[in-house]
């Protein structure tokens, strides 16, 4: 039997060795999708489901060494980018990406699920110039749209949709306005592009499990671009998987705090 070759995704992002986010919890979705993942850290936390202990930098030249080794090798189908930290990381990747031809999804990592801050003030604006132009899909929550807009955060569907297109107009393809931290019965979300508006609806549910729920999702909608599905099917098919995930979370029992949700919900036995 000839090997085939498998579909290949690229996740740059932060650490997370509590293992619920992060560069672990994009892995773990891309498996979970049937995709191969490769990585490349932009910095290590020390974590786990309670709280963010420490955060240590990788160096810019790191940073662009492990994409260029990448890049040299590997036939990346898509790129997924979260957590960048400082100014110096955002320019390393933002020069890395600069010509090769992939969807990016862009998650603008900002605060972990526990509180602590993951980007520093002085990176927002370098992130808005750098990053937004190169992505494909930018898939902020509530605050992280606020935060770039420098306004308050949208409270109904429809200062979403403003603030999906306000956000359009600063450069990605497409925007993925993502409801979470909304209140109601169910999570709204919305895919804002130039020509048209995809509203996706899921009902809560009743869990305290619901760390790195951002990192799989642009994981999954990632995976999903790689296997060469157009973006409104990835992301149809990212957040159908991210409810399944999050509903089984509480099949899982880590940590004493805000555990993650299940990524192999499909795969692993239901004890």
């Amino acid at each position: 039997m000839g090997a085939c070759v498998a579909f290949q995704a690229l996740t740059i992002a932060g650490s997370d060795s509590g293992g619920g986010a992060g560069i672990q919890a994009d892995l773990k979705t891309f498996s979970a999708l049937g995709v191969y993942g490769a990585s490349v850290l932009t910095a290590i936390t020390a974590q786990n489901t309670r709280a963010v202990t420490a955060v240590a930098a990788v160096a810019p030249a790191m940073i662009r060494a492990q994409m260029d080794a990448v890049f040299d090798d590997l036939v990346i189908g898509a790129i997924k980018v979260g957590m960048l930290g400082e100014p110096d990381a955002i320019d390393a990747v933002a020069d890395g990406l600069a010509g090769y031809a992939a969807p990016v999804v862009l998650d603008p990592v900002m605060v972990a699920k526990s509180g602590d801050p993951l980007l520093s003030d002085d990176a927002v604006s370098v992130l808005r110039a750098r990053m937004l132009p190169l992505a494909d899909l930018l898939t902020p929550n509530l605050p992280e749209a606020a935060r770039l807009l420098d306004t308050p955060e949208a409270v109904n569907e429809p200062s979403m949709l403003e603030q999906g297109r306000a956000l359009l107009a600063l450069g990605p393809r497409a925007v993925l306005m993502k409801g979470g931290h909304g209140d109601g019965a169910h999570c709204v979300d919305l895919l804002v592009t130039p020509e048209a508006v995809l509203r996706l609806s899921a009902q809560r549910h009743a869990t305290r499990n619901t760390h790195g729920t951002g990192c799989t999702l642009s994981a999954a909608i990632a995976a999903g671009l790689a296997r060469g599905a157009p973006l409104p099917e990835a992301v149809r098919d990212a957040h159908a998987y991210l409810q399944g995930a999050i509903a089984a979370a509480d099949r899982l029992n880590i940590g004493g705090g805000h555990g993650p949700v299940h990524h192999f919900h499909a795969v692993w036995p239901d004890e």
